[in-house]
């Protein structure tokens, strides 16, 4: 049975405080009973009204849980979504204060910048591509509200897929002159290789992504708009941050994104 609205909207609230005050709360999971994965949508709304009415505005989304075993460890058969605000976005070579953050990891995703509206059910591959401006580089910076990342899929929903913050990388091309799904990506932390990966490590595809994205965003009647950055789910892995590292990822024949913590 979902939770009432007065119980949506007070974890919702809860959250958000956590995210303004920079602190962590106990999981979710563990305090309310029958929590299901549409209830932890809703409360990730309310906690997004919140920072829209703080001044932030919506500048795109991001799709997670892509990859196969990562489905398996949290018992789902599909992805799930996040908001992603102003005030989370930051420039190629931006340094960023990791004071800012929790318990800070990094991810290395293909972004969809689009030029048209989607709305879903019913849209195809064929459709994200042709409303695609193009494809670029960037970092997505996770976070977890949660206390010590023990999260199960509701938590990390209701915190907004446990997005924190990306980086937007230096050059960007038309998603026709690449083949997406082979891809290579490169991932170093502090000169170092950390990581590798390739295209079809979101779901097969990374039109697979955002095709999914839009349908299921669809089922709330959410809209993906144009001019919206859309970070299509992990290349490889997710790797911690701590202050002083620098980051890098390049995607071959696309470019490259990098930021620094201080």
């Amino acid at each position: 049975m979902p939770l009432n609205p007065a119980t949506l909207q007070a974890l919702g609230d809860e959250l958000y405080d956590a995210w303004a005050t920079n602190s962590v709360v106990e999981p979710l999971t563990s305090r309310v009973e029958g929590i299901t994965i549409d209830d932890a949508y809703r409360i990730q709304l309310r906690t997004i009204e919140r920072r829209v009415q703080g001044g932030e505005r919506h500048v795109g989304k991001k799709i997670g849980l892509t990859a196969a075993v990562v489905q398996a460890a949290f018992g789902v058969d599909r992805p799930d979504f996040g908001h992603l605000l102003s005030g989370m976005s930051h420039n190629d070579g931006a340094t960023i204060p990791a004071a800012r953050f929790i318990q800070p990891k990094g991810e290395g995703e293909l972004g969809f910048v689009l030029k048209r509206d989607l709305l879903g059910p019913g849209i195809t591959n064929a459709h994200v591509l042709a409303a695609t401006e193009c494809v670029l580089p960037c970092f997505e910076i996770v976070d977890s509200r949660i206390r010590d990342w023990q999260i199960k899929v509701q938590d990390t929903i209701a915190d907004n897929g446990s997005s924190a913050a990306f980086v937007i990388g230096d050059h960007a091309v038309d998603p026709r002159r690449v083949d997406l799904s082979t891809v290579g990506m490169v991932l170093e932390k502090n000169g170092e290789i950390i990581g590798t990966g390739a295209g079809a490590a979101t779901l097969g595809h990374p039109l697979n992504a955002v095709t999914w994205l839009a349908n299921a965003l669809g089922a709330y009647g959410i809209p993906l708009k144009a001019g919206e950055v859309i970070l299509a789910g992990s290349l490889s892995i997710m790797f911690p941050i701590a202050a002083g590292d620098h980051l890098r990822m390049t995607l071959g024949g696309v470019g490259s994104a990098s930021c620094r913590f201080a």
